[in-house]
């Protein structure tokens, strides 16, 4: 699944964001004979972003998802990171 790229209109903020995602998975829960648990296959049934805030302002109102252009447009580190 390709992940999201944010922008914070408030700041200008590119680059630190502290997002609150509910997953569904389904996953081969793998145990040694000692117990250590190994989790394999895991599949993403379903995801939903339930908030993105801002790391440096704070806002979660101010933050909108950029597109891939915009960001690389804002930001010349972006182009390399790529």
């Amino acid at each position: 699944m390709p992940t999201a790229r944010y922008r914070c209109a408030a700041c200008g903020n590119l680059t630190r964001f502290d997002v609150t995602v509910t997953r569904r998975t389904r996953a081969f829960h793998h145990f040694s004979l000692g117990g250590d648990l190994a989790i394999e296959d895991e599949e993403v049934l379903a995801e939903t972003v339930e908030e993105v805030s801002c790391r440096w302002c704070g806002s979660s109102r101010a933050v909108e998802e950029a597109p891939a252009a915009q960001v690389e447009a804002a930001d010349p580190a972006a182009q390399v990171e790529s």
